[in-house]
C-alpha cells in the first residue's frame, strides 16, 4: 500500500507539474481579457488556500460585489510566483525560500501577509536501514532536493548546526516531492529533504525515519503574495479575500480531522496521514513584522552564501507596505 500510495503521488505530482506549466501558458494568454469581475487565485495543495477553495465561502462573499472567483492549481511555489510575476494570477502562496529566489529574480512581486510557524513541516528523510543517526552522517552522501526548496534551506542550516557545510553533501536536484522519495527508496541517494503532507506520508512509510525537522533551526512560513499594482487597485477586495481565508484557517486549525476528510480525496493521500500534518500546523494569517522579515533575511543571506542567489537582497523592499489584513 505505501509504495502504491508514493508512485500515484509521483503520476500526480507530474501531472500536476505539467498541469501547472500548461495552466500558467494558457491563463497568460487570456490574462489581457480578464477585467476586475474575476479574482484569479493561484493554490498548491494540502494549504489554507486549498482549505478556502474546498469551502466555496469566498464565492459567495464576493457574488455581491459582482466578482467571481477563479482558482488555478500549481505543482509547487516557483511556478505559482512565475505565473503571478507575469499577471496570469493576481494573489497567490508560497513558501518562505521560493518567495525570496521570485525576489532575486527581479519578479515583482510584494509578500502580503504569512502564516504561523511550521517548523515540523519540513524534514529530512533515510532510509532506517542506512548506518544514518544524525545530520552529521551526512557528510559526502547524496541528497535528493529541489532548487529553491523550504526544505533545500532545511538540509542547509542543519548541515551548518552539524558543523558541516552544503558541500559536504552531494545534492541530487529533483523537481518534485515525489521523485525525491523516490530516489530515497531506489537508494541512489541516502537522504530526501520533504514537506508535509509528503513528509507525514514518508514518516508512515515502513523502512523510512526523519532524521531531522526544521524545529530550532527554520519556521518554515508561507506568504500570501501579490503584485504592488493589483494590490494599490484592489485593496478592499483583499480585504474581504483575507476575512474569509481567516474564517476557514480557523477552521482548519479547530478540525484537523475534517481538513483531513476534505483533502484527502483531492489529494489521493489517506486522511490519516493528513490529519497528522494538519495537527501540526497553525493556519492563521498574521502581518509581515520586522521579526517575520529577519526571518527572511537570513534565509536569503544563507542562501547568497550558497552562491545560490547571486547578489545581496533586501528582503524588506518586497513587503507590501499597507495592510490588507481585515
Amino acid at each position: 500500500m505505501p509504495h502504491s500510495l508514493f508512485s500515484s503521488l509521483r503520476r500526480r505530482a507530474l501531472g500536476a507539474l505539467l498541469a501547472s506549466l500548461a495552466g500558467a501558458l494558457l491563463i497568460a494568454a487570456a490574462a489581457q481579457a480578464q477585467d476586475n469581475s474575476t479574482l484569479r487565485i493561484g493554490y498548491q495543495k494540502f494549504n489554507s488556500l486549498n482549505i478556502l477553495k474546498g469551502s466555496g465561502a469566498l464565492e459567495k462573499a464576493l457574488a455581491p460585489q459582482g466578482v467571481r472567483v477563479s482558482w488555478h492549481e500549481f505543482a509547487a511555489g516557483p511556478q505559482l510566483l512565475e505565473a503571478l510575476s507575469t499577471g496570469a494570477i493576481d494573489v497567490g502562496h508560497a513558501a518562505d525560500a521560493p518567495s525570496v529566489f521570485a525576489q532575486a529574480a527581479g519578479k515583482p512581486v510584494v509578500y502580503l501577509a504569512a502564516e504561523q510557524p511550521y517548523p515540523r513541516g519540513i524534514g529530512l528523510v533515510v532510509r532506517q536501514q542506512d548506518p544514518l543517526n544524525d545530520v552529521q552522517d551526512l557528510k559526502g552522501k547524496r541528497v535528493a532536493t529541489g532548487r529553491g526548496w523550504n526544505a533545500q534551506y532545511l538540509l542547509a542550516v542543519a548541515l551548518q548546526q552539524a558543523g558541516l557545510s552544503y558541500q559536504d553533501i552531494t545534492p541530487a536536484y529533483v523537481n518534485n516531492a515525489a521523485d525525491a522519495i523516490a530516489a530515497l527508496q531506489s537508494g541512489s541517494v541516502q537522504a530526501a529533504t520533504l514537506w508535509d503532507p509528503f513528509l507525514a506520508a514518508a514518516e508512515r512509510q515502513p523502512g523510512l525515519k526523519n532524521l531531522r525537522d526544521g524545529t530550532g533551526l527554520t519556521n518554515n512560513r508561507t506568504f500570501y503574495l501579490s503584485t504592488a499594482r493589483f494590490a494599490d487597485s484592489h485593496k478592499a477586495l483583499l480585504r474581504i479575500f483575507f476575512s474569509e481565508l481567516a474564517k476557514a484557517s480557523q477552521w482548519a486549525n479547530d478540525k484537523p480531522g475534517d481538513v483531513a476528510a476534505l483533502l484527502a480525496p483531492q489529494l489521493g493521500i489517506n486522511a490519516d496521514v493528513l490529519e497528522v500534518a494538519s495537527q501540526r500546523r497553525n493556519y492563521n494569517a498574521v502581518p509581515v513584522t520586522p521579526e517575520i522579515v529577519a526571518e527572511q533575511q537570513k534565509l536569503a543571506d544563507t542562501f547568497q552564501g550558497l552562491g545560490l542567489i547571486p547578489r545581496k537582497l533586501n528582503v524588506a523592499e518586497a513587503v507590501y507596505p499597507a495592510s490588507v489584513l481585515p
